[in-house]
């Protein structure tokens, strides 16, 4: 069954209210003690997977085309094949968005870069296996079947691995998830964030990275190898932080939030100021947690969000245009005044 960020997040934020355990990952240090500068970097326009309801998910072309929208993060999630690299996919197997079928983690690298990995994709409704071939626009691209849009190639059409999309992104900021083949094996999502931290130590890419997880031990492990780079925190993390205060684990930069959980307003204004007051700055995700629409991108700007990772780059790029809104480097209007950096 896939697992989204949404069910995860509910399980754990039920089991913290039901318990009213506090697990303490990290010290009390404040994030803005060495300076945070992830506060400074203001308004976000965080393309979550590349964009997945514009363009097949954790591509290369799904980034590529972000970034030339204009998107100033670009948001992945992370797995290792069975030769141990890192590859670029939300899910743990290939099923969904692919012509293949398998976990990522049996499968060789060689191997999974043949497959297509806009073999499901619909545009405006992400991967829906099923459908007649001709809702798949650009299922054949990967495989030289179809004739690729004009600037790609078909292997920006495959599965990626990591370290190809940090040599493509060199200076673009990037949030990177780890993953796990399942909730319960803990063992894999320690495996791939000691490799991530290899990757990212061997690569010197410790800057403009933010690195998170559902999984706290993995994100504590993390920072136990690559201490430098900065952190979201897990969801036991994140929940103890929201319902009773505890601070996370020590290198959280930014709280990576959804809109809403079990009808309770999370990334509400008050919640977004006292994240900021504790040094933290606030991404948002939705995932199904609330309409992905202007109204909700609007309102979640006007909140004072830092970022928001939206699955609509054009139409998010497209409304800051209009509101001239504030981006790093780039002056405009900033509602809450912080001003552009």
């Amino acid at each position: 069954m896939r697992v989204t960020r949404r069910a995860t997040f509910q399980r754990v934020g039920a089991a913290s209210i039901a318990s009213l355990t506090v697990l303490v990952l990290g010290g009390p240090a404040r994030a803005d003690e060495a300076g945070n500068p992830w506060l400074d970097k203001r308004f976000l326009h965080i393309a979550h997977q590349g964009g997945e309801s514009e363009a097949p998910s954790n591509t290369m072309y799904a980034f590529r085309r972000a970034a030339k929208i204009g998107a100033d993060v670009l948001e992945l999630d992370v797995h290792s094949t069975a030769d141990d690299v890192l590859v670029v996919n939300h899910d743990a197997t290939v099923d969904r968005t692919t012509n293949g079928s398998g976990l990522i983690r049996s499968m060789t690298y060689r191997d999974l870069r043949k497959l297509d990995a806009a073999y499901n994709f619909v545009p405006g409704r992400n991967a829906v296996p099923g459908l007649p071939p001709e809702s798949y626009p650009l299922r054949g691209v990967r495989t030289h079947d179809k004739r690729p849009p004009r600037g790609y190639k078909a292997s920006d059409f495959a599965i990626p691995s990591l370290r190809d999309v940090l040599c493509a992104f060199p200076k673009l900021p990037i949030s990177i998830e780890i993953k796990g083949t399942s909730d319960a094996d803990t063992g894999s999502f320690l495996h791939n964030a000691r490799l991530l931290a290899d990757l990212l130590n061997r690569t010197g890419r410790t800057r403009n990275i933010i690195v998170t997880s559902f999984n706290d031990a993995a994100v504590a492990e993390f920072h136990r190898l690559a201490p430098s780079v900065g952190l979201a925190p897990g969801l036991v993390g994140l929940t103890n932080y929201f319902f009773g205060g505890v601070r996370p684990i020590e290198g959280t930069v930014a709280l990576q939030v959804p809109v809403t959980y079990q009808g309770i307003r999370i990334a509400t204004p008050a919640f977004i100021a006292r994240a900021h007051a504790d040094g933290y700055a606030v991404h948002v995700w939705f995932s199904g947690t609330a309409p992905e629409d202007e109204a909700t991108y609007n309102s979640l700007i006007d909140a004072c969000a830092d970022g928001l990772m939206s699955s609509w780059p054009a139409v998010m790029e497209r409304l800051l245009d209009e509101r001239g809104i504030a981006r790093p480097g780039t002056p405009g209007t900033d509602p809450c005044g912080a001003g552009a950096v």
